[in-house]
C-alpha cells in the first residue's frame, strides 16, 4: 500500500488503556452529531466497544451510506473497506481509516496491471475472441480500482453470501467468467454450483497462461485468480477431524475463504453475518468449533456463555493488518477533528469511483 501513516505525538503512547477509552468517549459525545464510527467484525473488542454501526465490510459500507447527517465516517477495519464507503458515501462525507497501513493482503495479490495482462493474454492467445466474452466477478475484499475494472466491463462484485448467486448469473452472461481475487470463495461457490472440476482452473500470478494450456483455458467455464486469506488458510482439514473426535456432537461452521478440502467436510459454510446468526438461533448448550477470525469467535463466546464455542484452529487466528487499527490511533483521528483537521482520508478517484459504483449496484440488482 502507497499510503503512509503520520507519526503519532509521543504523548499518546504514554497514556494508560482507561485513559484512552474515557477521551475516546468524550471525544465521541463532544463530536456526536457529526461523526459516525464503523467496525467490522474482526475488529478487536479494543476499538469495537466504540462502534455506531458493526457488521461485514459491505453491510457496513451501504448501512453508512444511508445516513447522510454524519460528516465524518471512521471505518475501524481495513483499506478496501474504507474505499467501499467512500465510494458509497455522498460528496459532503469524509472516511477515514484509523491506521494507514490496515490493508489486505489478499485484496493486493491482484492489482490492475496483473488482471489488465490475464484478459490481454486470453485474447492474443486465442482462447477467446474477445475480453467481453470473459466476464469478470469480484469479490468485495478488493481495490476500488479493481472493482472499476470490473464495472467497466460489466461485471459484478459479490460477497461471502451471495458468491454463488452472482456466480451463477455471471454464467449466463459470457463464455467463461474470472473470479479474483479469492481463489477459495469462487471453487467453494463453483462446487456448490455443480461446475465440473476440469471446468474450474486456477489462474497463477506470474505464469505464462496463469500456468494452464490453451486448451484448457479453452475447457474452463470459469477461471480463479490465486489470491487467499491468510487467516482462513489457517484452518485445515485435520482441525475438523480432531473436533469430531473430541466433541461428536460438535457442529463446524467455516468461512468460505477456507480451502475447499475444509468446507467440503465442515457441518456448513457461511459468512461472517451467517456465522452469527447460525450461533444465535442455536439452542442453549449447543457445541461449536468456528473457523474464522479470532475476534469474532471470542465475541461470539462472550455473547452466548450458555453456549460452547471454540476457534477450530488450535492457535490463534487473526486478521493482523486490521489489528494495526488501536484505540490510540482512533483517539488521535478524534483528538484532530475536534480540532478541524481531518487526518488520515480515504478517497476514492471520481473515475474509479463510478465504475466501481456500477459493479456494485449490479450485484444488488441480481
Amino acid at each position: 500500500m502507497s499510503l503512509q501513516q503520520p507519526d503519532i505525538e509521543s504523548e499518546y503512547f504514554s497514556l494508560s488503556e482507561q485513559e484512552i477509552f474515557l477521551r475516546i468517549a468524550e471525544r465521541k459525545k463532544e463530536l456526536a452529531n457529526r461523526l459516525l464510527i464503523l467496525c467490522h467484525h474482526y475488529q478487536q473488542e479494543s476499538l469495537f466497544q466504540f462502534a455506531d454501526l458493526t457488521g461485514d465490510s459491505l453491510k457496513l459500507a451501504r448501512e453508512a451510506a444511508a445516513i447522510h447527517d454524519r460528516e465524518f465516517i471512521i471505518f475501524c477495519g481495513v483499506h478496501f473497506m474504507a474505499e467501499s464507503a467512500d465510494i458509497l458515501a455522498r460528496s459532503h462525507q469524509k472516511v477515514m481509516l484509523p491506521h494507514l497501513h490496515a490493508g489486505c493482503p489478499m485484496a493486493d495479490m491482484a492489482s490492475v496491471g496483473a488482471v489488465s495482462m490475464a484478459y490481454r493474454d486470453l485474447v492474443e492467445e486465442g482462447v477467446v475472441q474477445d475480453a467481453l466474452s470473459v466476464v469478470p466477478v469480484t469479490y468485495v475484499n478488493s481495490s476500488a480500482a479493481i472493482k472499476a475494472f470490473v464495472g467497466e466491463r460489466g461485471g459484478s462484485v459479490c460477497t461471502s453470501s451471495n458468491a454463488e448467486r452472482v456466480l451463477a448469473w455471471a454464467l449466463t452472461k459470457g463464455e467463461k467468467v474470472f473470479f479474483f481475487p479469492d481463489e477459495h470463495l469462487g471453487r467453494n461457490s463453483a462446487l456448490a454450483l455443480g461446475i465440473p472440476a476440469d471446468e474450474v482452473l486456477v489462474w497463477r500470478r506470474g505464469e505464462l497462461l496463469g500456468g494452464n494450456s490453451v486448451e484448457q483455458l479453452r475447457h474452463a467455464r470459469i477461471l480463479l485468480w490465486d489470491g487467499y486469506c491468510e487467516v482462513h488458510m489457517r484452518f485445515l482439514p485435520d482441525h475438523v477431524r480432531r473436533w469430531r473426535l473430541l466433541m461428536p456432537d460438535v457442529q463446524i461452521m467455516v468461512h468460505p475463504e477456507c480451502a475447499s478440502d475444509v468446507v467440503q467436510i465442515a457441518d456448513r459454510y457461511g459468512s461472517t453475518e451467517a456465522i452469527i446468526e447460525a450461533v444465535k438461533k442455536s439452542p442453549a448448550d449447543s457445541k461449536w468449533a468456528i473457523g474464522t477470525e479470532i475476534n469474532l469467535v471470542e465475541r461470539l463466546q462472550r455473547q452466548y456463555p450458555d453456549k460452547e464455542i471454540h476457534l477450530l484452529a488450535p492457535s490463534s487466528c487473526q486478521c493482523s493488518t486490521m489489528a494495526r487499527n488501536q484505540p490510540v490511533n482512533l483517539l488521535w483521528l478524534l483528538d484532530n477533528l475536534a480540532a478541524g483537521t481531518v487526518m488520515n482520508q480515504i478517497q476514492v478517484a471520481p473515475d474509479v469511483a463510478a465504475l466501481a459504483r456500477i459493479s456494485l449496484e449490479q450485484m444488488l440488482s441480481i
